[in-house]
């Protein structure tokens, strides 16, 4: 009677070690995926950062060109925000299902490495 409680003891130990274990793993698995998902982001970030940037001044130039050679300053920055509401528009309409694939399967594929 004894061996058998002394068995199931041991059994129940075991039991408790190795779940104790598996979550453990699967704090850090989780920890893993996060940080490997954040340290991608950031230079991405940055980089979007750069080109954010980029294209300010690249539309602010543009903005004072098309004004100049229209006669009125402002005139260049109407036809640049013209623009660029045609393009969030067709952006809306036409790209939105893909940005959402795109931006889903980036994620899923860093959840997935």
């Amino acid at each position: 009677m004894e061996d058998n409680t002394n068995l199931l003891d041991s059994l129940f130990e075991k039991a408790t070690d190795y779940g104790i274990t598996s979550f453990e793993l699967i704090k850090l698995k989780a920890l893993d995926k996060s940080t490997d998902i954040v340290s991608s982001l950031i230079p991405l970030s940055v980089f979007i950062l750069l080109i954010a940037s980029f294209l300010l001044f690249l539309n602010l130039g543009i903005a004072f060109w098309l004004g100049e050679m229209l006669g009125k300053i402002f005139y260049g920055f109407f036809l640049v925000a013209a623009f660029y509401i045609l393009a969030g528009i067709i952006i809306h309409f036409f790209l939105n299902e893909w940005f959402k694939r795109l931006v889903g399967n980036y994620f899923v594929k860093h959840m997935l490495k």
